[in-house]
């Protein structure tokens, strides 16, 4: 996840991107709207139906969330594969309500 973290880096560094945008506030905003993309796939149609007619669209909205995580992540200096594992480590402690 770590080389994943320094591609997406390297992108924006070949933009000119890196110093401009990659400051926390401003990537969980933007991963915000791409989260409000992702469900606008979905809006009226049940998942069957989203799937059937925009499995592609939904694909590359699910990145695009990934790729501003990440960037999040990076940005304050965090390991994504480590917060990840962290968090799947606490939420094997809790107690979930069962169906």
């Amino acid at each position: 996840m770590k080389q994943l973290q320094d591609e997406i880096t390297a992108f924006l560094k070949e933009r000119n991107w890196l110093d401009q945008y990659n400051h926390p506030k401003d990537l969980a905003i933007s991963l915000s709207l791409e989260a409000s993309e992702l469900l606008e796939c979905f809006q009226w149609k049940t998942s069957e139906t989203a799937l059937k007619e925009n499995r592609e669209d939904i694909l590359k909205e699910v990145a695009d969330v990934m790729i501003y995580a990440l960037q999040i992540a990076e940005s304050m200096g965090a390991d994504g594969e480590e917060i990840i594992r962290l968090k799947l480590a606490e939420n094997r402690t809790r107690t979930w309500p069962k169906k």
